[in-house]
């Protein structure tokens, strides 16, 4: 990864963990917690690719398996994460842009779900039975409302800094083909860039018209 995506994922992810910890997990909601870290990796995920999201919710869940109140086996989130970042990232647009925000939202359930079905599954297997006593079928539900809620709050801001942070609009693009597709975005945008255009053609048009127009003068003198 770019430094400047290392920086600010580590910047995102730090922030997100604190917030998680001191402030979502003290509401003592019924059944899950919004769980702020995951929805924070899927608005990178969606930007930077499988590849860099599997890397940051990696290095995410490991950050949230030491964090205190850690109760469970270090690791366990961050495989968990790992995986969603990686399945997110696949998500990401081809073109780099979301055309509507139903995409975003449908992966945002998606990894709410899996998550909790994956975290739920890696305890089963290390003796973990948390889940039994309260009820898998509410974690899910609360945890896909909860973070459906977050998420239009956090993805697309997430998602915005990460763009502004590669100076491109449309990130992990070739040079060429981002410049290409800024441009037409620009233009369909009316920023102006259309009308320089025209401008520009019309100044040509009567600079030739002066010169064809010098040109006639000077052959009637010479007549």
């Amino acid at each position: 990864m770019r430094p400047n995506r290392m920086l600010l994922s580590t910047t995102l992810v730090i922030v997100a963990l604190v917030i998680q910890v001191s402030v979502l997990a003290r509401l003592h909601l019924p059944g899950a917690v919004p769980d702020l870290l995951l929805l924070t990796v899927l608005g990178l995920a969606l930007v930077y690719g499988h590849v860099g999201g599997a890397l940051i919710g990696f290095g995410a869940g490991l950050l949230a398996d030491f964090a205190p109140p850690a109760d469970h086996a270090a690791g366990r989130y961050a495989l968990v994460l790992c995986v969603i970042g990686y399945l997110a990232g696949l998500a990401k647009p081809d073109t780099g842009q979301l055309k509507s925000a139903t995409g975003p939202m449908v992966v945002v359930v998606a990894a709410a779900i899996g998550s909790t079905l994956l975290y739920a599954g890696v305890g089963a297997l290390v003796g973990d039975t948390a889940a039994r006593h309260v009820g898998l079928g509410s974690l899910l539900f609360t945890a896909a409302l909860y973070d459906l809620l977050l998420a239009p709050f956090v993805v697309p801001g997430i998602m915005a800094l990460a763009r502004r942070a590669d100076n491109d609009p449309l990130a992990e693009t070739g040079g060429s083909s981002t410049a290409a597709d800024v441009s037409t975005g620009w233009l369909s945008s009316g920023t102006g860039l259309n009308i320089g255009r025209q401008r520009g053609g019309l100044r040509m048009k009567s600079a030739k018209a002066r010169v064809a127009r010098a040109g006639r003068i000077k052959g009637v003198k010479r007549l």
